[in-house]
Formats: C-alpha cells, structure tokens, sequence
C-alpha cells in the first residue's frame, strides 16, 4: 500500500508540470521523496529487521541518493529532488566507515572524501541549489574532520597529521569554488598544516619546546604570503597564509610576554632595603627558558616581514627578548645589569640615528600593486596594503621607540642596582655616559630627552655620594642643589631646545634638594638662599630675565621667613616693613618713569612681603591687634587698587581681607550654625542655589564684566 501512494506521489507531478502547475508539482513531488524515505525505513523495520542499522542506513542513504537524483534528472521542473539528493549523499561514507568498525579517524576520512566530492559537484556548472547545498555540505563535513584532526594533532599527532594536511588540500580546492573567500579558505588551510607540523614536532620534542614548535611552522606558513618566483599563488590566498601564520606566531609571542614585564619591574622590589647586598626574588620563577626563543624567532619573523611596521614590532620583541633573558635564564645580578645596559645602548642607539636605521629597516618603498595583482575580496587586499604602501616618516617611529625602550631598561638597570653600593655607582655612571651620547649625537625630542635623563643620572650620582659619604638628607638636599646649578651654567652656555630641557630638569632636581632640606628649618632657610643666588644667576640672560627675576625674589623671600622663623620672631613685620616701604616707592618711580609698567612687577614684591608673613603669623597664632591692623591695612591697599585702577593692590589686599575676615569670623559662625536647627543650613543652601540660578545670566554677564574690568588694570 505504501509503495502505491509513494509511486503515485512521485508520478503525478509529471502530469502537473504538463499542466503549468509548478508548485503543486513541487509540493507533491516533495510527498513523493519524504515517502521513499518511509519506504526505505519501512523496509528495514518488517522485511530486515535483523539488518545493522548503521550499515542499513549507509546503504539506504545511498540508494535515495540514486533515486533522487535520477528523478531530478527526469523531471527537470523540479527543484527539490537534486538538492535532496546531494543531501542525502553525504551519509552513505560516513555512515559506513562508522559500521565497519572504524573510529573517529576513519570516519573523519570519509567525511573528508565526501567533502572533496560535494566540491567536485560545488565548482561544476548547473543548478545554483546544488551548488550551494554541495558547498555548505562540504564545510560542515571538513569542519567536523578539522575538530577531528585537532584532537588527534594533540593526542595521536601521526594519525591527526595526514587527516589535517586532508583538510587543508580540502579549503585550498574550495578557493577554485569561493574566490571571494580565499583569505578565509587559506588561512584555515594554513592553521591546519601549522596544527599537523606543529603536532609532529611537539611529540618529538620536550614539553617547554612545544610552543617553540608551532612558532616555527607558523612563521613558516606566514612566509608564504610572499609571491614566489616559480610558483603562482592567488594573492588571497597568500594573503590568508600570512594571516595564519603570523596569527600563530602572534599567540606564541603573548605567551612568552609574562617574563618581560618581570624582567622590566622585577628590581623595583625593595623589600631588602637599599645596598643590602641582597637580590629580590624574581617575580616570575620557573619560567620555561624557551620563551627567549619564541621572542627571538618573532623578532625575527617580524623583522623579515619587510614591512615597516613589521619591522619596528621586531625592533620591539628584541628589546623584549633582552628584558625576559634575565628572568628565564636565571641569570647572577651582574649578568641581568649587564644585558639591561646592553640593551638602553641598543636602544638609544637606535634612536640617535633615526634616518639610517629607517633607511636599514624599513627598505626602498616598493610600487603600488596593479588592480589585477590584488587578491580577491577586501580581506585580502587589506592584508597587503601595508607591503604595497611606502612608509612615509619611518624615523619618528624608531626614534621614539629607541627612546621609550631605552630610558625603561635604564630605570630597570637602575633599580637593580640598588642592590650593591659598587653596582649603583657603576650603572649611574654608564647611564650618564650613555645619555650624553645619545644628546650629543641624536636630535630633536630624543636630544632634549636624552639631556633630561643624563641631568637625572648626573643628580643619582651626587645623592649616591651623598648617601655613600653618610650625610644628613637635608645636608644632601644642599649638595644636590650642585646640579640645578650646573644646569643653569649650561643653559646659560648652550642656549636651544636641549639646553632649555636640561634647565627644566635641573629645577625638578632642585625641588627635590629643597625638599630633602624642609625637616630642618635652618638648612632650609640656606637652601633656599641657595636657589635664589641660582635664580638671580638666571635672570642675568634677557630671555629669562622676567621669570628667573621673580624666582629669585620668592626664593629669597621665603629664605628670609623661615630664618625669621628659626630665630622666633613673633613680629614679622619689624623685619618686612622696612623692605616693604623702599620697594613700595622704587615702584612708585617705576611707574612714574613708565606708565605702561604692570602693578605686579612695581608693587607687587613690596605688597607681598609684608602682607603675606603678616597674613600667616594671623593663622598661627591669633591673638592681640594684628588681625585689626592687617585688615585695616589690606582694607586700605584694595581701596587704592581700586581707586588707581591697579590689579596688584586689588587682589593683593582683596585676598589678604578676605582670609582675614574669614579667620575671625569662623569661630562665630560655627557657633551660629550650631544653635540654629539641623534643617536651616540645608534650606539656605538651597535658597542661595535656587537664586543663582534664577539669575544665572545675569551673575555670568557681571562676572564677565568683571573679569574684563580687571583685565584692563595694569
């Protein structure tokens, strides 16, 4: 009975298609080939019931594989069979392998040469349905024995080998059928063959080599991208080689990157205190020692890539490789100070020479590819725009790399050789040669930075010396000051860029010796005598007149408080008056002999020093009628600033009023706000906010009145 509708199912579409019915044909016809389905099924069920299932199905899939594709073949207004039966020949090899017997290896085969069939049928001319439905049959099929290979690549290398290389013949085959995918098809044909090399090697060598291993057959695959002169290979599918390769060895590269930063950082761990004579413990212990060679052959790889940004990776792995060798070799202290001098030479010597080593690395900038030379798909032609492309200012990005590599391991060799007293000086000492070199012979940024870094090592050796001859910190802070005036003699020399580098780094230097002198108050007060003779030195030069001039004079005037304050004088204003009242009437000739001159520079020292001492001897000890008097006098300064247009006086004597007011009138407010209820603050504060913003105009166009009143002042 069910052979009769299965038979009349499969002829009446016939008789439909005659008629124009085409979708009712197709309907039917689909009837017709679910129901052979259940014929087959049948069959197995009542005539073979003793049959293997798996062996009967292979067959069975076979068979309705035929049939199907016969009736398609007959009756061509049908869509649906021919797709039907490409589907359905995709289980008798598999199927059958997996009733012989066979394991996953075998059945992996079959899936393998059932795919390489669907792309027999997938690069033939016909129906698109076919085509699509053998293509997409064909990638699950070699994506299941891909799964496969892997898994063997790990366990049974000799068995996953032979099935990997099967499934990359497959993926390169497919780029004859999927021209636009090339790059994909290729590089995971290229991720097969480093898997199944990969594989092999690993097995036959120790464990901390088998990353080393896949590194290798990956830059080997990555090699490929290059056209060779025999053989013509699609740019795509070059394109997808290197993508593979350079992926692998990319992921071999991130795994040997831990021991870099441990050797970079390790040494900061002072734990042992300083010129203990005892070593930190790495930070990273027991490293495998083949991640020096994973750097190596990636620098290596990236260098021989020829282009440029390839080539400055493989200016940077090298420097890594020189960080990681102290970490993964276990070298002695003097070994890892030696590699990371050896590598701030390299480094800067890379960067004081940023044209030739452009013109060494980055080679001639080649021509741009013709339209037909490109690979296919945008993927591809991605890949290559960078080989195609000439590099436009390749000496900046060496220079600065040179530069950042080199002043690292420089802070890192620094570091370390804190350790040993010998050591600390040695290192400073060959820092400060290195550095002067490259400000010598760089240029530019690197010059300027370079003559910064070789002022810092100048004032490591003085603090060293310092520290070695056992003086006081604050003693030391006096001698530092050795260096910011050294620096002041050089700029004052060699009047550039670099010069202006080295002044801005000895003033830094000199903040720190200032600082070193603060928990002794007499040292103190001589250190910043000390500067202020510096600043004034510096203001001798008409370009750093104005700013060494001011400099000078808060210098001098803070030296001369904290004396005041190491004698114990309560009265500041015996010492500050009498310089105020000259200072204050050399500005009024100033201002009379030119009108131009600003308030600051007239009247501005002399306010200042006697408002300010004045000003902080109120916050220290409030007692008596100082508070009333400073007031009044700063009453009186910011009426004539505002009287005689003066910026100075305004704000001068505004600020000192108002800190002032706010001093005396503090314990009162904190006693109002005490005794009113908890919710008043709060409410006030919002009634104020709520007012400024209801005239939030308003206020903005009287503060910008404001601010252009006090611009016009002098």
């Amino acid at each position: 009975m069910l052979l009769a509708v299965t038979a009349a199912a499969l002829a009446a579409p016939v008789a439909l298609l005659r008629r124009g019915l085409v979708s009712t044909a197709e309907s039917v016809g689909a009837l017709g080939l679910v129901l052979t389905a259940l014929d087959a099924y049948a069959l197995h069920r009542v005539a073979l019931p003793g049959t293997d299932g798996t062996a009967y199905a292979a067959v069975a899939a076979g068979v309705l594989a035929g049939v199907w594709a016969g009736y398609g073949g007959l009756l061509r207004g049908l869509r649906l069979p021919l797709p039907a039966a490409v589907a359905a020949a995709q289980f008798p090899l598999p199927l059958g392998a997996l009733a012989a017997g066979g394991g996953p290896a075998a059945v992996a085969w079959a899936a393998v040469l059932t795919a390489a069939a669907d792309l027999v049928l997938a690069a033939r001319p016909g129906g698109l349905a076919v085509r699509v439905t053998a293509g997409a049959s064909a990638g699950v099929l070699a994506a299941g024995a891909l799964l496969t290979g892997g898994w063997f690549s790990v366990t049974a290398p000799w068995t996953g080998a032979p099935l990997l290389g099967g499934c990359a013949a497959l993926c390169l085959y497919a780029v004859r059928v999927a021209r636009a995918a090339a790059p994909g098809l290729a590089a995971v044909a290229g991720l097969a063959g480093v898997a199944a090399a990969g594989g092999l090697l690993r097995a036959a060598l120790p464990v901390e080599w088998a990353v080393p291993a896949y590194v290798v057959c990956g830059l080997a695959v990555a090699a490929l991208w290059r056209p060779l002169p025999a053989v013509r290979v699609p740019a795509g599918v070059r394109a997808g080689f290197g993508l593979a390769g350079g992926g692998v060895a990319a992921l071999g590269v991130v795994w040997a990157l831990p021991p870099v930063p441990a050797g970079l950082l390790g040494p900061a761990d002072r734990s042992a205190g300083v010129w203990s004579g005892a070593h930190a413990e790495p930070l990273l212990g027991g490293y495998p020692a083949t991640a020096a060679a994973v750097l190596l052959l990636g620098a290596v790889g990236a260098a021989a890539s020829g282009l440029l940004w390839g080539r400055w990776g493989g200016v940077v792995l090298g420097w890594a490789l020189l960080m990681a060798l102290p970490v993964v070799l276990q070298l002695s202290h003097a070994a890892g100070l030696a590699v990371r001098l050896v590598a701030t030479a390299a480094a800067l010597a890379l960067a004081v020479r940023p044209g030739v080593a452009a013109r060494g690395l980055a080679g001639p900038a080649r021509p741009a590819r013709a339209a037909t030379e490109r690979p296919a798909g945008a993927w591809g032609a991605s890949w290559t725009a960078g080989a195609a492309a000439a590099p436009v200012e390749p000496g900046a990005l060496f220079g600065l790399t040179g530069l950042a590599a080199g002043t690292a391991s420089a802070g890192s060799a620094l570091l370390l050789s804190l350790d040993v007293r010998a050591a600390t000086f040695a290192v400073l000492g060959v820092l400060l040669g290195l550095f002067v070199a490259a400000a010598v012979l760089g240029a530019g940024g690197v010059r300027a930075t370079a003559a910064g870094c070789a002022v810092l090592a100048a004032a490591g050796l003085v603090g060293a010396g310092a520290a070695a001859a056992g003086l006081a910190p604050s003693t030391a802070g006096l001698v530092l000051l050795l260096v910011p005036a050294g620096t002041a003699a050089l700029a004052a020399r060699f009047r550039s860029a670099t010069a202006a580098a080295v002044e801005v780094t000895g003033v830094a230097v000199g903040a720190v010796a200032l600082a070193l002198t603060v928990p002794r108050p007499a040292v103190l007060a001589l250190a910043l005598a000390s500067a202020g003779l510096i600043a004034a030195g510096t203001a001798l030069r008409p370009e750093r007149r104005r700013a060494g001039a001011w400099a000078a004079g808060a210098l001098f005037l803070a030296a001369a408080w904290v004396r005041l304050a190491v004698w114990g004088v309560t009265v500041p204003e015996a010492y500050t008056l009498p310089l105020t009242v000259p200072a204050l009437a050399v500005g009024f000739l100033r201002r009379r002999r030119d009108p131009s001159a600003s308030s600051w520079v007239a009247y501005g020292p002399g306010l200042a020093a006697t408002l300010l001492p004045s000003l902080a001897a109120v916050w220290a000890a409030p007692s008596g009628a100082r508070p009333l008097l400073l007031g009044a006098g700063a009453l009186a300064v910011t009426l004539l600033g505002a009287r005689f247009r003066l910026q100075a006086p305004l704000l001068l004597g505004g600020t000192v009023l108002a800190l002032v007011g706010l001093h005396e009138l503090a314990p009162y407010a904190v006693r109002l706000v005490g005794a009113l209820p908890r919710w008043l603050p709060p409410a006030a504060a919002g009634l104020l906010l709520l007012a400024v913003g209801a005239t939030y105009e308003r206020r903005l166009r009287e503060a910008r009145l404001l601010r252009e009143r006090l611009a016009r002042m002098r």
